[in-house]
């Protein structure tokens, strides 16, 4: 973010614990003052502690499952309700990032895959309540990218050199990639798609195990 303010005319920079809902509606208080409305939300952050993405999913730790399922997942319920006078009827479009470890086992991806599981539903459950106030929400599973946030998971290297090797496209995916599928899904080209799980992995996941 701090690499794109230089390129926004007057960005506004608001630090924000999605685990807070005060700091979330200080957040969009702060949003509606400066700006008055919003026209779409991404939702791109997720966290499990380091301990519960090795070994088993078994002996994920009660308090690390907790932890990952509110900052992965419910932190966009969080959000989106925060969000909600400022977005509704704008044909807004909220987008969040989920990964194909919500539908199949990937080693090392444990609780995450569980709460990118629930991310999914809560897109769909959203999209239902949301709906009615003119806001479309979306997820975009892209496959695995090396980023600093895919580095906390073991094998990450190993897992592009795979994807390149099976996925139909026989490439990586780039983060270009991604981001133009979510101004897709956050522009009127997008208007009656709601609720869904775009893929962006090179078609990765019509694949077999």
């Amino acid at each position: 973010m701090r690499e794109l303010a230089p390129q926004l005319n007057n960005p506004i920079l608001l630090p924000c614990d999605v685990t807070s809902d005060e700091q979330i509606q200080s957040l969009m208080s702060r949003i509606s003052e400066e700006v008055g409305h919003l026209d779409f939300l991404v939702h791109v952050l997720a966290y499990a502690p380091g301990q519960a993405l090795e070994g088993m999913y078994v002996n994920t730790a009660r308090d690390d499952f907790r932890v990952a399922l509110d900052i992965s997942a419910y932190s966009l319920v969080a959000v989106s309700r925060a969000a909600l006078p400022l977005m509704k009827d704008r044909n807004a479009g909220i987008v969040t990032l989920t990964y194909l470890g919500s539908e199949r086992v990937i080693q090392n991806y444990n609780v995450m895959g569980v709460a990118k599981a629930a991310l999914e539903a809560s897109v769909r459950y959203l999209a239902n309540d949301l709906g009615p106030q003119g806001i479309r929400v979306n997820a975009i599973s892209a496959g695995p990218i090396k980023t600093l946030a895919s580095s906390a998971v073991g094998g990450i290297s190993n897992m592009i050199k795979l994807h390149t090797e099976r996925a139909p496209l026989r490439k990586k995916v780039e983060t270009d990639e991604v981001g133009d599928a979510a101004v897709f899904l956050l522009s009127p080209l997008s208007r009656a798609i709601t609720g869904e799980v775009i893929y962006v992995d090179g078609g990765y996941n019509i694949l077999g195990v």
